[in-house]
């Protein structure tokens, strides 16, 4: 017998919403979660394996923002992009309140509410993508037209 896979909350949206993907797995080490580590782990480029972040705006409230792990997030392009005066990021202490995941397991699908998202738009000149598959250790290779198809993402400039 095989081992059987498991299935995180993000791979059931995926599937109940018909959307073909693929995993992949990678240790984690506590002292190093961020995504380039991640895409080292992965030998994946690292403008393709994107990291999943939550922000806060001034009216829009809560916001998510996938982008690159080599890039860093330019506050004020994402407030344009979502509408908002300014954005910052959300403290570290309420994301698994407010989401669900924990940092460096967080994914854009399957948080306990859908947030207005967006996703860089360098996404689209990649057949696939990486996210966080909402768990530490696992990632979903996803075409990332159908990721926004089923979080209602924009995409949009969001890199310094």
């Amino acid at each position: 017998m095989g081992k059987k896979l498991h299935k995180t909350n993000a791979m059931r949206i995926l599937d109940s919403e018909g959307v073909a993907y693929r995993t992949a797995t990678y240790e984690v080490d506590e002292n190093d979660l961020s995504g380039m580590h991640v895409a080292a782990s992965l030998g994946q480029d690292p403008e393709q394996l994107f990291k999943t972040l939550v922000l806060v705006g001034e009216r829009m409230g809560h916001v998510v923002c996938c982008i690159p792990t080599n890039c860093e997030l330019d506050l004020k392009k994402v407030a344009r992009a979502a509408g908002d005066k300014r954005v910052e990021m959300l403290p570290l202490k309420k994301l698994t309140p407010l989401t669900g995941y924990v940092r460096g397991g967080c994914s854009p699908l399957g948080m306990k509410k859908q947030f207005p998202t967006f996703i860089d738009e360098t996404a689209v000149l990649f057949d696939e993508i990486y996210i966080s598959a909402g768990e530490r250790g696992e990632q979903i290779i996803v075409n990332g037209e159908d990721l926004a198809r089923v979080v209602g993402a924009t995409f949009a400039d969001l890199c310094m």
